[in-house]
């Protein structure tokens, strides 16, 4: 197939773009570059533009004709959505309905959105599966609940099939080395412990130890970005064979704390690293952990790189080259 992938130049999205290379799909990348580097995108055809360019994409849709859309190109971090919550709505909402619009007129209806475990709230209880009631808790989780009620709407009127994806938390680096988080500033846990193991950073913060958790920190579900994105893969063939419109909710279905995260990144690349601890933060939960059978019954998929080691590892291994 044809895919277009939006946003492709980033950390999620530079991997999908080589995993639909190595699957033998014609790429076509489009990103603006705000948050994505250009020589992460490893083949393909690449095009510089920005989804509140609706210009842009008439041109692209009419020149290249792609048959599917993977959208890689949301503003994600949290505590930026409460400060700048019109930036959110615009980019995460706005823009990807020009581009849903765009897709229509050239009647593509294939789409696979990027969505949030952000969309639950506090838990209620955890592992979390896709019936769990929705109460995003910031701008961010808004936003991505927001298209999801869209992608509804559009199912129902104009028969544009998508499947949203929730993401618990993207992990790890390609195996092979040559992709991993180059997020300016780094925002996510395991980089930002790793770049005080490699010297890059002073030391790390940890909010909270009292938590009703085994080591009193809080546990999250880590998924490898490899198996993020060969769930992508399946959701794309699911799609070609007729799937309907569905959402599925990805993850290990472990939880690991943010304890056993420092530990094993002390492991994995021998260093000391220095833990500074500091007041929980709000809206933090104690656990967050992914029931993820749906995808694994419907989309045939199963994760390959389910041990913390083995995701740090990557990660390691992708920090020390960079």
């Amino acid at each position: 197939m044809k895919v277009l992938v939006v946003g492709g130049a980033g950390y999620i999205g530079s991997h999908m773009v080589k995993m639909l290379l190595s699957a033998g799909h014609d790429v076509l990348t489009l990103d603006n570059l705000s948050n994505g580097h250009r020589d992460a995108v490893l083949g393909g055809t690449f095009i510089e533009g920005d989804l509140a360019d609706v210009n842009c994409l008439n041109q692209l849709f009419e020149q290249h004709q792609p048959e599917a859309v993977m959208h890689f190109a949301s503003y994600i971090q949290v505590g930026e959505s409460v400060r700048k919550p019109d930036i959110y709505y615009q980019n995460n909402v706005s823009n990807t309905l020009n581009l849903l619009d765009v897709m229509l007129k050239f009647n593509v209806k294939k789409f696979i959105f990027s969505s949030t475990a952000a969309v639950f709230g506090e838990p209620d209880y955890v592992p979390i599966d896709e019936k769990h009631p929705h109460r995003p808790m910031n701008p961010y989780g808004r936003s991505k609940w927001i298209m999801e009620q869209i992608l509804s709407d559009y199912d129902q009127a104009f028969d544009f099939r998508s499947v949203c994806l929730r993401y618990f938390n993207a992990a790890g680096a390609d195996p092979e080395g040559q992709l991993g988080e180059r997020h300016d500033p780094e925002t996510h846990l395991i980089p930002l412990v790793l770049q005080v193991a490699s010297g890059r950073r002073a030391d790390i913060q940890v909010f909270g130890s009292d938590y009703d958790t085994p080591d009193g920190t809080c546990v999250r579900d880590y998924i490898h970005i490899t198996d993020l994105c060969s769930a992508h893969l399946a959701a794309l063939q699911y799609l070609n064979n007729g799937g309907e419109s569905n959402l599925f909710n990805l993850g290990n279905g472990i939880g690991f704390s943010v304890q056993e995260i420092i530990d094993t990144a002390r492991k994995v690349s021998g260093k000391d690293i220095t833990v500074v601890h500091a007041a929980r933060r709000d809206g933090d939960p104690a656990r967050l952990v992914a029931d993820s059978k749906r995808a694994k019954s419907i989309l045939n998929w199963t994760p390959q790189y389910t041990e913390l080691e083995t995701i740090v590892s990557h990660a390691w291994q992708w920090e020390m080259k960079h």
